[in-house]
C-alpha cells in the first residue's frame, strides 16, 4: 500500500484546517486540479499529458479508495465533475500508474478477496496504523476500465506498484515471504526477485530516471521491544508508519543506503529530474507531528531544503516525465473545517 492518504485522515482528525504562506521558490503556476474528497497518489503518464490517481471522493458514489485518471492540462472544475474511472467500483484500490504506451494502468486492487470495502485499520496500543490487506493484488486496466490482467497471485500483500522510465520492469512491495519488501518482476509479470532482506516495512519505492536504481522509504525496528511489536502489528495486518527514514539501492538490491537520519516520519520519496537529488515528505520539524512539507536532499543526505510552505499537507510528489512539472497532494486552499486533499500541479523550478 503505497502510502496512500490513510495519513490523511490522521493529520487532520485534530486539527483545523490552516495556510501557512512562506516562499516557494521552486514551484511556480500552482494550479488545483480536483475539489473535494481525498485524491493522492497521482502518477505521470509516459507522455506527461495524463495522471492517474486515487480518490475518496463521496460526491462520486464512492465508499472507499478507486482510481481515476485525468488530463493535466485540463484538471477538473467543480467536486461534482467526476473524472475518467479506472478500477471496478469493488474492493478498494491502491498505487495505479501508467504502462508503457499510455494505453493501460496498473493498480493494486482487493476486489477479488471481496466486493466490498475493507474495513480501516483499527486502533491498537494507541497508535496510529496502516492496513495491509493480504487480499490486495496488482491487475492491469485498459483505460475503459476492462481488467485486462492480473500480475500477481501469491497469497499476502501485493502492491505499491510502480514502473521503469524504459518501461521494463515493475517495483512493488510484498509479504510473500513474511516480511514488507520490495520486489522486482518484468512488466508482464514474470521472472520476479526479491530485493530487500531486512526486517521493516520497505515500500513506496520509485525507479531513478536513468532506471538503475530505486529510492523508498522503510521502517527498521531495531531494539528487541519495537522487533516484538513491528512482528505483532504484522501478524494483525498492520503496521506503524510513524518512524520512516529514505533509502536508495540498485534495482538488484545491492549498494543500499540510508539517506535520512531525520527521525519521525520521512517518506513519498522521488527522484529529481536529473537524478541527483531526492524530494519526499516529512513531519521531522514538526513537533505535534501533524505537519508534512516536501523536502529535497542530496544523494548523500547532505543539502537538506524545505520545498514547501503551504498548509499543514503536502506529499505524494512526482515529476513529469520531461522534468517540467511537479505534481503533488495537498490540502492548501481548503475552506476553514474542510479536510480535503487536492491534487496540485507546479512548473518545477531547479
Amino acid at each position: 500500500m503505497r502510502i496512500n492518504y490513510l495519513f490523511i485522515a490522521f493529520l487532520l482528525i485534530s486539527v483545523q484546517t490552516f495556510a501557512q504562506s512562506g516562499e516557494e521558490k521552486h514551484l511556480k503556476n500552482v494550479k488545483q486540479l480536483t475539489f473535494g474528497g481525498d485524491n493522492a497518489e497521482a502518477y505521470f503518464s509516459f507522455n506527461d499529458q495524463f495522471v492517474s490517481f486515487q480518490s475518496n471522493n463521496p460526491k462520486w458514489g464512492l465508499q472507499c479508495d478507486q482510481i481515476f485518471y485525468l488530463d493535466v492540462n485540463k484538471g477538473l472544475t467543480n467536486p461534482d465533475e467526476r473524472p475518467t474511472f479506472i478500477s471496478t467500483g469493488k474492493g478498494r484500490t491502491t498505487c495505479s500508474y501508467f504502462m508503457p504506451g499510455d494505453k493501460h494502468i496498473l493498480f493494486a486492487s482487493t476486489h477479488v478477496g471481496n466486493d466490498s470495502c475493507p474495513p480501516p485499520a483499527k486502533a491498537y496500543l494507541n497508535k496510529y496504523l496502516w492496513a495491509i490487506y493480504d487480499t490486495y493484488d496488482i491487475f492491469v486496466s485498459d483505460l475503459k476500465g476492462k481488467i485486462v490482467k492480473q500480475l500477481t497471485t501469491e497469497k499476502g500483500y501485493d502492491a505499491e506498484a510502480t514502473i521503469s522510465p524504459k518501461g521494463d520492469k515493475i517495483v512493488f512491495t510484498s509479504t510473500r515471504d513474511g516480511d514488507l519488501d520490495l520486489y522486482i518482476m518484468d512488466i508482464d509479470g514474470k521472472n520476479v526477485k526479491r530485493i530487500t532482506h531486512q526486517l521493516g516495512y520497505d515500500g513506496g519505492a520509485f525507479f531513478s530516471p536513468d532506471g538503475k536504481k530505486l529510492v523508498f522509504r522503510a521502517s527498521r525496528p531495531k531494539t528487541e521491544e519495537e522487533v516484538a511489536e513491528y512482528k505483532k502489528l504484522l501478524s494483525l495486518g498492520l503496521v506503524a508508519p510513524t518512524d520512516m527514514e529514505i533509502y536508495t539501492c540498485n534495482v538488484d538490491g545491492t549498494d543500499l543506503r540510508q539517506i535520512t537520519t531525520l527521525g519521525k516520519a520521512n517518506w513519498a520519496p522521488y527522484f529529481t529530474p536529473k537524478g541527483d537529488k531526492i524530494i519526499f515528505s516529512s513531519n521531522h520539524h514538526s513537533q505535534r507531528g501533524y505537519d508534512f512539507q516536501l523536502y529535497i536532499i542530496n544523494l548523500d543526505g547532505t543539502g537538506l531544503e524545505r520545498v514547501t510552505n503551504n498548509s499543514i499537507f503536502n506529499a505524494f510528489p512526482m515529476f513529469s516525465h520531461d522534468g517540467k512539472k511537479l505534481i503533488f497532494s495537498s490540502n492548501r486552499n481548503n475552506a476553514p473545517g474542510s479536510r480535503d486533499t487536492n491534487l496540485y500541479i507546479a512548473d518545477w523550478v531547479d
